[in-house]
């Protein structure tokens, strides 16, 4: 019987993945602010422009601890390969010491 992923963190690819996916829509939300704070200017109207410049903070915020979180992903994943590698050679060693 195998297993079937249920949600996106199931494994270290579907997560780096959704955390890519996140990271986009992060950044499409932040150049969205942005906007309505240039919109917010040209209206004067200082406290929509002042709420929008906290969301912004926020949001770059965000940005970067899911930036990080992305960077420790592909790291788990690069040593995953790693460790995998490592243990494939050594069952072939292994293999080859008892033929011997």
């Amino acid at each position: 019987m195998s297993y079937t992923s249920e949600t996106p963190f199931d494994n270290i690819e579907s997560s780096h993945q959704y955390v890519s996916l996140l990271a986009e829509a992060i950044e499409e939300a932040r150049r969205d602010v942005e906007e309505e704070i240039m919109l917010s200017i040209g209206e004067k109207a200082e406290r929509r422009k002042e709420a929008l410049q906290i969301v912004a903070y926020n949001l770059e915020k965000l940005s970067s601890h899911i930036k990080t979180s992305g960077r420790i992903l592909n790291d788990l994943r690069t040593l995953r390969r790693l460790l995998m590698a490592e243990r494939e050679k050594a069952a072939v060693v292994a293999a080859g010491s008892r033929r011997g």
